[in-house]
C-alpha cells in the first residue's frame, strides 16, 4: 500500500514543472512607434528570436507617440523583473530630454540599456511625380514658396527633424514641420502628396524608392548607407560639410532590472544578431546591425546626449 501510494505521490508530481513553465506569463516588447518602421521591424525579429531561445511567448505592443516617449515612459513604470522591454530610438533617448519644456523623464536615469541593436540611415524623400529631384531644387523651391514647404518626421524633436533644422541653418530653406506618429505615415503623407518632403528612416521609404514612387534627395550621415549605397549624402547633393548622423535602436528594460537579469538579455542578443538568418533580415529592412552590450550601449548614449544637448542649443525652437 506505501509502494502504490509513493508511486502516485510521484506520478501527481511529474507535471508540475511543466505547468509552471506554460503559466509564465508573456515577455510584454513595447514597440514606441507605429508599426511599419525600422523599429517595428527590429522588434519584431528580436521577438521571434527571444521566444525561441528562452521558451516563452514574446508579445509586441505598439505604443506610438510623444516622439517615441510614451512608450518608453510605460516600460520605466513596468516592474523591474526582465518580463517588460521596449526598443527605443535616437530621438527620445538622447534628444527630447534636452528639449526647453521637456518632461522630467530621462531616459538614461529610468531605463537600463540592454544592448544596441541597428543603426538606421535617415533619408530625405520626396513625391517623385511632384517633388523636387535634388537638395538644391528643394531649397530654392522652399524659398520661392510663400509660407516654404512643408516636410514630415516622426516628431518635434527625432532625429530626423533635427536633420532637417541643420539643413535649414546650413542653406536658409523654408521649411515647416509637420510632426507624425512614425516614419511610415510620414512616407504615406508624401506617396498621398499631402506634404512634398519628408525625414524619414530608410526602412519605410525604400521599397518606394526602389519602385520609382519617392525621390531620394541624400542621406543624412557622412557617408553612404551600405544598405542603399546608391543613394548620395546630403553632403554630395550640394550641401558641403553637413552631416546630420544616423540613427539607431537599442532594447531597454526599466532601471533597477537585476544587472544579472539585463546580461543574460545582452548576451542572448548578441548571439542572435551574430546569426547570418538574422542579419540577412536585418538587412531587408535597410537598416544595419550593430550589436553594443549594455556597459557599451550606456557609455555611448551619454555621449551622444552630451552632442545633441550641444547642438539643440544653437537651433531655433521646435514645434
Amino acid at each position: 500500500m506505501r509502494l502504490k501510494l509513493g508511486l502516485l505521490l510521484a506520478c501527481l508530481a511529474l507535471p508540475v514543472p511543466a505547468l509552471a513553465q506554460g503559466a509564465q506569463k508573456p515577455i510584454q516588447l513595447i514597440v514606441p512607434f507605429a508599426p511599419g518602421g525600422s523599429a517595428d521591424g527590429i522588434a519584431r525579429i528580436v521577438a521571434s528570436e527571444l521566444g525561441s531561445r528562452f521558451n516563452r511567448q514574446v508579445v509586441v505592443e505598439n505604443k506610438p507617440g510623444a516622439s517615441g516617449s510614451l512608450g518608453l515612459t510605460v516600460l520605466a513604470k513596468s516592474p523591474p523583473d526582465g518580463d517588460t522591454l521596449s526598443v527605443g530610438a535616437t530621438g527620445a533617448l538622447v534628444i527630447n530630454p534636452h528639449v526647453p519644456g521637456a518632461t522630467s523623464f530621462d531616459p538614461l536615469r529610468e531605463l537600463a540599456p540592454i544592448a544596441k541593436l541597428i543603426d538606421i540611415p535617415i533619408v530625405m524623400v520626396t513625391n517623385a511625380k511632384r517633388g523636387p529631384k535634388t537638395i538644391k531644387e528643394l531649397v530654392e523651391q522652399s524659398k520661392a514658396t510663400p509660407g516654404g514647404l512643408s516636410f514630415g518626421t516622426t516628431g518635434p524633436t527625432s532625429s530626423q527633424r533635427l536633420a532637417v533644422e541643420l539643413l535649414k541653418k546650413m542653406t536658409g530653406a523654408n521649411l515647416v514641420h509637420i510632426p507624425y506618429r512614425g516614419s511610415a505615415p510620414a512616407v504615406t503623407a508624401v506617396l498621398g502628396e499631402q506634404i512634398p518632403m519628408a525625414s524619414v528612416d530608410l526602412t519605410s521609404a525604400h521599397p518606394h524608392i526602389k519602385s520609382g514612387l519617392l525621390t531620394a534627395l541624400g542621406v543624412t550621415s557622412a557617408a553612404r548607407a551600405r544598405t542603399a549605397p546608391e543613394i548620395p549624402t546630403i553632403a554630395e547633393g550640394g550641401v558641403p560639410g553637413f552631416d546630420g548622423s544616423a540613427g539607431f535602436i537599442g532594447l531597454f528594460a526599466p532601471a533597477g532590472t537585476p544587472p544579472a537579469k539585463v546580461k543574460e538579455l545582452s548576451a542572448a542578443i548578441a548571439a542572435i544578431i551574430a546569426k547570418p538568418d538574422v542579419q540577412a533580415r536585418i538587412g531587408a529592412l535597410s537598416v544595419e546591425p550593430a550589436y553594443a552590450d549594455d556597459a557599451s550601449f550606456a557609455a555611448m548614449l551619454a555621449a551622444e546626449s552630451a552632442k545633441w544637448r550641444d547642438i539643440i542649443r544653437t537651433l531655433p525652437p521646435t514645434n
